[in-house]
């Protein structure tokens, strides 16, 4: 008896060794030697060896507070143990990064898997116009270590010191240490929002030096009907 067929040969696992390493655009595999890492509950696919999770949360009790409050953040996972372990979210492609002593500020709906070794918290954005939306909040990631981040589509990563840049703030990912951000109000003002107006009233504005990963869509909030 024989099975034929390139399925097993097409679709064979990615043997790195690497710490994070894509098996395809929407599946990330973790090498559990390495150390513990956090990643998002729930997107865990699939693990081979002997890996153990544990619920934190959005990553201890303070966290959750901030993120009760805020809306920010997501509900973390540790793992820990040895082995290999797969991660996706409803497949979403994985982007993956390492950061070398630096930070990025990042859409706590787009957090997928991190390092241990990667520093975390939800911090308010300070900017001129952010009490108008009510307070803007960011998931922080800041350290050496890798980093695993979801987006709806391929995304874009747009330098800000080239030119001017606005974005829809649902369609930012996370942008990197070096980038100021500020809101923009829609041009058309108050009556513009009276009309309906351009339905991108409030916008994300960015300067300085670094980058700015958009998605070709915009996160939906699960519940709100969108």
């Amino acid at each position: 008896m024989a099975i034929y067929g390139s399925l097993f040969t097409d679709f064979k696992e990615n043997t790195s060794q690497d710490p994070f390493s894509l098996q395809n655009k929407k599946l990330l595999k973790i090498q559990m030697g390495f150390g513990p890492v956090w990643a998002k509950s729930g997107s865990m696919v699939a693990y081979q060896g002997d890996v153990r999770f544990e619920n934190k949360g959005s990553g201890g009790l303070d966290k959750m507070f901030k993120a009760a409050i805020t809306g920010e953040g997501v509900h973390m996972m540790q793992c820990s143990g040895q082995g290999e372990l797969f991660v996706a979210d409803r497949a979403s492609e994985i982007q993956v990064m390492y950061l070398d002593n630096d930070s990025i500020s990042v859409n706590g709906a787009n957090v997928l898997a991190y390092s241990s070794s990667i520093q975390s918290d939800i911090r308010r954005i300070s900017s001129r116009g952010a009490a108008m939306t009510g307070g803007l909040y960011n998931v922080s990631l800041q350290g050496t270590g890798y980093v695993a981040v979801i987006t709806r589509g391929d995304p874009v990563a747009l330098d800000v010191a080239s030119s001017p840049t606005f974005a829809d703030s649902q369609a930012v990912v996370l942008w990197t240490s070096g980038v100021t951000m500020d809101i923009r109000v829609d041009t058309g003002g108050l009556m513009s929002m009276v009309r309906g107006g351009s339905g991108e009233t409030f916008q994300m504005a960015f300067g300085g030096q670094g980058y700015v990963l958009i998605q070709p869509s915009e996160t939906i909030v699960e519940g709100s009907g969108k």
